[in-house]
C-alpha cells in the first residue's frame, strides 16, 4: 500500500519550502524505498528552489542522503530489506556508450525511479537530482542505492551522496592529483573542503586555499590545507604562483562556478597544468579567454561530473577510509536539524556560516 509521509518541497520559484505530506507508491519492478535517516543540506537544492536547474516545480528537494532500504520491487538482487544505503544521482546504465567504452563514471542513461511521488492531491513531484530526500521515505531506483559498512552513522554517510563525492571526485578522479603535487582550490565550502581533503589523502605537497572569508579558510586549514589566500586581500593568482615557486598550481581546482574565478583558474596554473570545473554555474554565465592562451598553456581543462566517480566503487571506499580516521566526514556536520529547519538552513548557507546542515530523521 502507499504511503503517506512528511516532506518538503518547493511549490515555486523563490517561494519558501514546505512541510508537507507526501505519497510515496510501493516499489514497482527496479525500484526501491528507502527510510533516509539524514540528509544533507546542499546548494543544488537551493538551486532548485531557485529556478536555476529547471522550472518543473513542484519539487521534492534533498539528495544527499543516506538510510535504510525498506522494500525492493520485482527484479532486484544488489540491494534488500534492512541494507544501509547512501543514495547516489549516477545509477549507471551499463549500456550506454560511454558505460560500454568502460567509463561507466560518465554514464549518459542514468537510472531513476518510473514512479512518481506526490502530493496527497495527487500532483506528480519532481524528485531533486532523481532523489527527492528531504522525506522519512523516498522512492528511488534500486540502482541509486549503494551499500555500505552501516557503522558509519547516516550524518557522515549521506554527504558522499553528493557534495563530499564531488569535491574529493574533482581533484583525486578528474584532476588526477598525485604524490608531490601542488593543488590550488578556489571556493572552500563543503565542496571546495572535500578537494582539499581528498588532495592531502592522495599525497599533494603544497594545498593551497582561496576564498574571501576567512572562517572558510579556517575551515580549510583543518581537512589540510598548506597555506591559505583571502582573495579580497590579495590577488589569488600572483599568491598560488609565489607558493608554488613562481609557475603555478599542478591542478587547481574552481568550486565557486563564476566566470571570475574560472579565470583565476585558468592563470593560476602551471604550464600542462590542469583547471577543474565542480562549481556549478547558472545557465547565464559566460566565461572569455584568449584562444591563444588556451593553446600556448597545453595542459587540460576539465569539467567534473560529480567528482567522476563510480558510487559502487568509491562510496565503501571512502567509508572505509572515514572508519579508518584517515577521512574527516564528520568535520563537515556544522549541525544537524529537522525538516523543519531547511529554509533556515538555506539562509545560514547564503551567509557562509556551515559547511554542512545536515537534517536527521
Amino acid at each position: 500500500m502507499p504511503q503517506t509521509v512528511q516532506g518538503v518541497i518547493a511549490r515555486a520559484k523563490g517561494a519558501a519550502v514546505e512541510l508537507v505530506e507526501i505519497v510515496v507508491p510501493d516499489p514497482g519492478p527496479g525500484e526501491a524505498v528507502v527510510a533516509v535517516q539524514a540528509c544533507g543540506v546542499c546548494h543544488t537544492d537551493l538551486h532548485y528552489r531557485e529556478g536555476g536547474i529547471n522550472d518543473d516545480f513542484p519539487f521534492l528537494l534533498g539528495h544527499e542522503a543516506a538510510g535504510v532500504v525498506e522494500a525492493v520491487g520485482e527484479g532486484v538482487t544488489d540491494v534488500a530489506p534492512g541494507d544501509f544505503v547512501i543514495l547516489n544521482w549516477r545509477a549507471v546504465c551499463g549500456s550506454c556508450r560511454a558505460c560500454l567504452k568502460g567509463r561507466p563514471w560518465y554514464c549518459f542513461n542514468t537510472h531513476n525511479a518510473t514512479q512518481r511521488m506526490t502530493l496527497t492531491d495527487g500532483t506528480e513531484l519532481s524528485p531533486a537530482l532523481g532523489i527527492g530526500a528531504f522525506v522519512e521515505k523516498t522512492l528511488v531506483h534500486a540502482g541509486q542505492c549503494t551499500k555500505v559498512d552501516p557503522a558509519a552513522p547516516a550524518t557522515a554517510a549521506g554527504l558522499l551522496g553528493c557534495g563530499v563525492m564531488a569535491g574529493f571526485g574533482a581533484a583525486v578522479n578528474t584532476g588526477g592529483v598525485g604524490r608531490g603535487d601542488s593543488v590550488a582550490v578556489i571556493g572552500c565550502g563543503g565542496v571546495g573542503n572535500a578537494a582539499i581533503a581528498g588532495s592531502v589523502l592522495a599525497g599533494a605537497s603544497t594545498v593551497i586555499a582561496v576564498d574571501v572569508d576567512d572562517r572558510k579558510l579556517e575551515w580549510a586549514k583543518g581537512f589540510g590545507a598548506t597555506h591559505t589566500v583571502n582573495s579580497r586581500e590579495r590577488d589569488a593568482v600572483e599568491a598560488i604562483r609565489e607558493l608554488t615557486g613562481g609557475f603555478g598550481a599542478d591542478v587547481v581546482v574552481e568550486a565557486v562556478g563564476r566566470p571570475e574565478t574560472y579565470e583565476q583558474a585558468f592563470y593560476a596554473r602551471d604550464l600542462a597544468g590542469t583547471v577543474v570545473l565542480v562549481g556549478v554555474p547558472t545557465p547565464d554565465l559566460k566565461v572569455e579567454l584568449p584562444m591563444i592562451e588556451i593553446f600556448g598553456r597545453g595542459g587540460a581543462l576539465k569539467s567534473s561530473w560529480y567528482g567522476d566517480c563510480l558510487p559502487s566503487r568509491d562510496f565503501p571506499m571512502l567509508i572505509d577510509l572515514y572508519r579508518q580516521g584517515r577521512f574527516d566526514l564528520d568535520g563537515f556536520v556544522s549541525e544537524t536539524i529537522g525538516l523543519g529547519d531547511i529554509e533556515a538552513a538555506f539562509e545560514k548557507m547564503h551567509r557562509g556560516e556551515v559547511l554542512r546542515s545536515v537534517v536527521v530523521l
